[in-house]
């Protein structure tokens, strides 16, 4: 239901993207991939002008991002795996820090370039007396991705762009400062032709290969930032990876509404060889619907708090890294994660 719910929401807003004004007339003046991460252009030398990648009161820009994240208890079902029988098992919390760095290599009127860095783990406290071989994982070695990214914002003139996002991860049961071997990268990538309309409205269509669905995936994007005639209310998109509702309550405050399907696929080491599979690829994937709240406590240093439901997209296990396109192939090991609160909450140093 809620999935049927994220593709409706995809058609209306699309839908409502080619129903907006047009009008040029200006105002005073932030799936892994943060669409909004990149300084203003401006005036090229001779003259001539380039759109800016962002919309009047968009949420600030994150430089550097450091995090918490909570998962309530919930339950975790497992298949069976070599000797160890389909279990039902109490998960306790799920819980971890998140780190995000992102920074303009160049910064010139007509290109930008931006490198980021992001590290998330998740700890699992797993009631596991029957001693599963994934829970057992799990709970001994966690998860983990590290990964880069690089952002490139292209203005051919003041109304078109194209934005490109690639991203390297490395996500899997390993223990820092030990990684797994660079044939286990799992690369992402996104292309979109977009649209400054003026300075309230900018979006784009594109194509993205992405493992927010926890395995490898192709699918059409679409880029969104709108701000009301008002300048209270926004919204803030990259369809179907996210979709955000924006409230201005003043320049340091401000509020959102809305979800983001978040994803990877990790090498789980522990596993491997138990009941046959060769390269066990846990495809994680959740979809958070959530309200989040960020506030500036002084200068540029803001605070983001977030509370939501984390609806469990999958949790299976396949052998190694495929794309299944539209298939309906069996996985090598099928769990099932009940839904669960979560909170996040971090500290952040923006752009001025």
């Amino acid at each position: 239901m809620i999935r049927s719910g994220v593709c409706f929401t995809f058609l209306l807003f699309s839908t409502f993207l080619f129903g907006q004004e047009t009008d040029s007339t200006t105002d005073e003046d932030d799936y892994i991939e943060d669409f909004s991460i990149y300084a203003d252009v401006e005036i090229a030398d001779g003259g001539k002008r380039f759109c800016t990648s962002k919309v009047f009161d968009q949420s600030p820009n994150k430089l550097v991002s450091v995090g918490y994240d909570f998962q309530v208890g919930h339950t975790l079902s497992l298949g069976r795996l070599g000797d160890s029988p389909a279990q039902e098992l109490d998960v306790q919390s799920v819980q971890g820090f998140r780190f995000g760095a992102n920074f303009p290599v160049i910064s010139k009127t007509n290109i930008l370039v931006n490198l980021g860095l992001n590290y998330w783990e998740s700890h699992y406290s797993i009631d596991n007396d029957q001693q599963h071989p994934l829970s057992t994982a799990l709970q001994e070695n966690a998860l983990r991705t590290t990964g880069i990214l690089v952002t490139i914002f292209k203005p051919f003139n003041e109304i078109n762009f194209i934005l490109f996002q690639g991203a390297a991860n490395l996500s899997g049961d390993y223990f820092l400062p030990d990684f797994l071997p660079l044939d286990l990268t799992r690369f992402s990538a996104t292309l979109i032709y977009g649209w400054k309309k003026h300075d309230r409205l900018l979006y784009g269509f594109g194509l993205t290969r992405t493992y927010r669905i926890g395995e490898a995936n192709y699918v059409p994007v679409i880029l969104y930032n709108y701000t009301f005639p008002s300048r209270e209310w926004g919204i803030e998109a990259a369809f179907p990876a996210r979709a955000n509702l924006r409230r201005n309550f003043s320049s340091r405050s401000l509020a959102f509404v809305g979800y983001e399907l978040e994803g990877q696929s990790y090498r789980i080491g522990a596993i491997e060889g138990i009941g046959g599979i060769a390269n066990p690829e846990l495809r994680r994937s959740e979809l958070r619907i959530r309200a989040t709240f960020e506030h500036s406590l002084k200068d540029f240093i803001w605070l983001s708090a977030q509370v939501g439901l984390r609806y469990n997209w999958s949790f299976n296990v396949d052998d190694g890294d495929f794309f299944r396109g539209f298939g309906d192939e069996d996985y090598a090991l099928e769990n099932d994660l009940s839904n669960a609160l979560y909170f996040n909450i971090s500290l952040n140093l923006v752009s001025p």
